[in-house]
């Protein structure tokens, strides 16, 4: 396995030395704004001027931002009309909001991708649906390449969202030290995808080391471009320092249900520093495969795509999963 993984990576950097490229652009995003909520109309006027969308490509709706979950019923118009403005050129969506970010048992953003999967909520905890988005070759084959990828833009505070979208802006900047960490945590359940974290090495086309650690949590560090982990909830992420465009996410069942408290919202991870994160909005059980797989977002993320092309290629299970950060955040393009 861990043979495997170092070929994935290119024997730690071999085939993403060279191999940055044009990351999703600013006209190949839509961006859709709940007008319910006026921290989405400000949010999404902030990130439109930021990242230079262009104006034809916004996209008005109206949802109670008090409902964090929707019916597949009452879901269903909703994509429609977001899907009948997409324009042939738009490659990815931006649902700048926080809730609602559930449909069903599914998450908002593979309910609008991928359509409403009515087998995944019959048996939650069984296998997904492959998505044809995942794997980390260069190309993609022509159904992903067709595929409307989208994340959210959480706006529970403009502070964090303003924080978001500066950190997301920061592409072709020299990185003065980065780290990819992976921690082992002592909890088994959670640490279902450790064998696929990648060994330590160095990735020096890059300037990034990779860190496999054993430990339940990382403090202190101020070097975080990727931090992946196991636990129910993360300590000590107020001693962190995340690099603009840091990507971050921890297995366990509610990450997701980023308005709940029974575990750790994935939100925290945002609110701690990082660009972009993952979880999932209903019970998964450990399937790694509904979860990032470390050794293809860490390719795809060298290789220069952004953050939101490089976690839905990751994902090879992303019904229940809620992508959420900023989608162009992109530090290894070209």
């Amino acid at each position: 396995m861990r043979s495997s993984i170092l070929l994935s990576l290119g024997l730690l950097g071999a085939t993403v030395t060279g191999g940055a490229h044009a990351a999703l652009g600013p006209s190949q995003l839509a961006l859709v704004v709940n007008d319910n909520e006026p921290n989405s109309v400000a949010l999404a006027a902030l990130y439109r001027e930021a990242h230079q969308v262009p104006e034809k490509n916004i996209i008005h709706v109206q949802l109670d931002p008090r409902a964090r979950k929707l019916s597949p019923e009452d879901f269903a118009p909703v994509r429609q009309q977001i899907l009948a403005q997409l324009r042939p050129d738009i490659r990815a969506v931006l649902m700048v909001w926080t809730a609602p970010y559930a449909v069903g048992c599914n998450a908002i953003t593979s309910a609008l991708t991928l359509g409403y999967d009515a087998d995944q909520c019959n048996t939650p905890c069984g296998p997904g649906k492959p998505s044809a988005y995942y794997g980390d070759a260069n190309a993609l084959a022509p159904a992903a390449a067709a595929m409307r990828i989208s994340m959210l833009l959480p706006t529970t505070s403009l502070d964090l969202g303003k924080a978001l979208i500066a950190r997301g802006t920061m592409r072709n900047f020299r990185l003065p030290q980065a780290s990819a960490y992976y921690l082992t945590t002592s909890d088994t359940a959670r640490s279902s995808r450790a064998r696929l974290f990648p060994p330590s090495g160095q990735v020096k086309s890059h300037e990034l080391t990779i860190r496999n650690m054993r430990a339940d949590v990382l403090e202190g560090v101020s070097d975080i471009m990727v931090y992946q982990t196991g636990m129910v909830k993360v300590d000590k992420l107020d001693t962190l320092k995340f690099l603009p465009g840091a990507l971050a996410d921890h297995l366990t069942s509610t990450g997701g249900d980023l308005l709940g408290t029974s575990q750790m919202s994935s939100l925290r991870w945002l609110e701690a520093g990082a660009t972009a994160s993952y979880g999932t909005v209903s019970e998964p059980c450990n399937h790694w495969q509904k979860f990032p797989q470390p050794a293809v977002l860490l390719k795809r993320y060298l290789s220069g795509d952004s953050a939101i092309e490089a976690y839905w290629r990751s994902v090879a299970w992303p019904a229940q999963g809620v992508f959420i950060g900023d989608p162009l955040a992109a530090p290894y393009a070209r």
